[in-house]
């Protein structure tokens, strides 16, 4: 099992039957991004994926949230989910670079309760950018 993350709180991530990027062919639905993937591979098929799952295997590997920003940059309007090793301290960058939410394991959700990561839910609010453009 997983937990979602939301700027709602924690729910119980769905089961989701998703294909590695390798698979991708004819496939409508979900799709496992590795961290080490190219989004321009998508190229043409981002309208047929409804759910896109990035890896973070290591909460010090940012190339995820790479990857998430290029894949909206792209024109992707489906849920991009941030998966693995994230820890609450980056909530707020992923929903900035275009995550919808975030899955994370179970162990992790102990470690680090709800109240840590909707600490972090308020990330319009603290966004420096935004503050410096005004």
């Amino acid at each position: 099992m997983s937990v979602l993350v939301t700027d709602t709180g924690f729910s119980t991530a769905p089961d989701v039957q998703s294909v590695l990027l390798a698979d991708l062919a004819n496939h409508q639905g979900a799709l496992d991004l590795a961290n080490t993937d190219d989004p321009a591979a998508l190229e043409g098929h981002l309208g047929n994926i409804s759910l896109i799952r990035v890896a973070f295997p290591a909460f010090s590997d940012g190339r995820g949230f790479t990857i998430g920003r290029r894949l909206r940059m792209m024109g992707y309007t489906g849920t991009l989910r941030a998966h693995g090793n994230l820890i609450a301290d980056q909530y707020a960058m992923a929903r900035r670079v275009g995550f919808d939410d975030v899955e994370i394991s179970d162990e992790l959700a102990l470690r680090q309760p709800a109240d840590q990561w909707a600490f972090r839910a308020d990330w319009r609010d603290h966004n420096y950018l935004s503050k410096l453009r005004a």
